[in-house]
């Protein structure tokens, strides 16, 4: 059997009914998966992802009801954010690895950063909030996969460093966040989101008081159902609502192919 190519598979949204027809499908999946693992689908937050996306088919998929946005690089959703300043409903979250030199911009715009992986980032973040007057929702991000390229705390490391994060008065910790391995096998891919969910309730009860494990950020385009099957309450969704990428993820997640 030949893969489908992603062009087919996510056609382009160019038109404001393109992001309805295709947000519309994306949202009866989550329906159906939520149907399936006997969940409420009001329990599930879609975060559409634009990446590589201008600003013009930004503008259109905000027409169509996406007021909430995931970026993985912070300068690209810096420049958008300044960019469309006339749209100040239009909230950021960022998903992907931020280096300790860049959390000047996310303390500035970001409403939450999905990728806490570190207590040098989280002092950075913390001293960059402070001066900005604001606070910001964080998820601990997580590597359920074990894969060497992948960013993430290892699960065995996660309790120690939430006992560590209520000495940072700026972050608002709301769960649990990872990538799921890249494999065509989806029992692998079920098992990386089953983990963090595990993890989770493991966890939950002796989390510090100020640190909340509720979210679980797990699932994109290719594995979202699964995901949800599995536990998870925000789901990444980019290509199925914006149409394939023309570059390939690695761009995106350093290591994957």
């Amino acid at each position: 059997m030949t893969a489908q190519n992603p062009e087919t598979l996510y056609p382009t949204a160019l038109t404001v009914e393109d992001f309805k027809h295709n947000l519309a499908a994306v949202r009866q999946k989550i329906e159906a998966a939520c149907q399936q693992a006997g969940r409420d689908p009001a329990s599930v937050q879609l975060l559409p992802v634009s990446k590589t996306v201008n600003e013009a088919r930004i503008r259109l998929a905000y027409e169509a009801g996406c007021h909430f946005l995931g970026e993985n690089k912070v300068q690209e959703a810096y420049g958008k954010w300044q960019a469309m300043a006339d749209l100040p409903d239009l909230q950021w979250a960022i998903i992907g690895h931020l280096q300790t030199n860049k959390a000047k911009f996310v303390a500035k715009f970001a409403t939450q950063f999905q990728a806490l992986d570190s207590l040098r980032l989280a002092q950075a973040l913390e001293r960059r909030l402070q001066e900005e007057g604001r606070s910001l929702d964080v998820f601990v991000q997580v590597n359920t996969s074990g894969e060497a390229s992948k960013y993430g705390l290892p699960p065995e490391e996660v309790a120690a460093f939430l006992k560590a994060l209520p000495a940072f008065n700026c972050l608002k910790v709301k769960g649990f966040m990872t990538l799921a391995c890249l494999s065509p096998d989806l029992e692998r891919v079920r098992g990386c989101f089953q983990l963090l969910r595990q993890l989770r309730d493991r966890l939950q009860q002796d989390a510090p008081a100020d640190v909340h494990l509720k979210e679980l950020s797990m699932g994109m385009s290719g594995d979202y159902g699964i995901a949800i099957e599995e536990g998870a309450t925000v789901v990444r969704v980019g290509q199925a609502i914006f149409g394939a990428r023309a570059l390939p993820d690695s761009y995106y997640w350093p290591g994957s192919n």
